[in-house]
């Protein structure tokens, strides 16, 4: 197996995808934060003395996605043509369920571009009701779903059955 981002001397190096084709490529990741009644109660009521924390999550998240080559240093710059964060909450488990989801029309794939959005909205969670609740848990942050390049449709399901 030969590792794509190293050079023949073995330092760093970004993969070269000028010769790869241009095609539609999307992918989907998660995340969730766990948190204590009160800290959800607040969440979910609108009441966080820090504003609307899901609003500034989903924004987060998209201003992420569109950043993820200047944090992530051997990604390449891509130009988004979609990025979406959604929330569901899920009072049983006083649990914040965050899907990203980020497509483009280029020569590699969005999935880091996903996962950083569904990142980065956690943390923002985090951080607007830290004050509240300290021992939040951030997790898992996964990757869900990609289309397009060589792999084609991959799902974690289709992985699982391959081994």
């Amino acid at each position: 197996m030969t590792l794509t981002h190293l050079n023949q001397q073995g330092e760093a190096s970004m993969v070269d995808v000028t010769d790869k084709d241009i095609t539609d490529r999307s992918a989907r990741a998660q995340s969730a934060v766990a948190m204590s009644a009160e800290a959800f109660a607040q969440l979910q009521a609108g009441n966080n003395k820090k504003g609307d924390v899901l609003a500034t999550a989903r924004i987060a998240g998209i201003q992420a996605a569109k950043k993820t080559s200047d944090l992530i240093p051997l990604c390449h710059p891509l130009a988004l043509t979609k990025v979406q964060v959604d929330f569901a909450l899920d009072e049983a488990s006083n649990t914040v369920h965050i899907t990203s989801y980020c497509r483009l029309a280029g020569r590699t794939g969005v999935e880091m571009e996903a996962l950083t959005a569904a990142s980065v909205a956690a943390l923002t969670i985090y951080d607007m009701c830290k004050a509240v609740d300290p021992a939040m848990v951030i997790g898992p942050t996964q990757l869900q779903e990609k289309t397009g390049g060589k792999r084609g449709h991959w799902t974690p399901e289709k992985s699982e059955s391959a081994s």
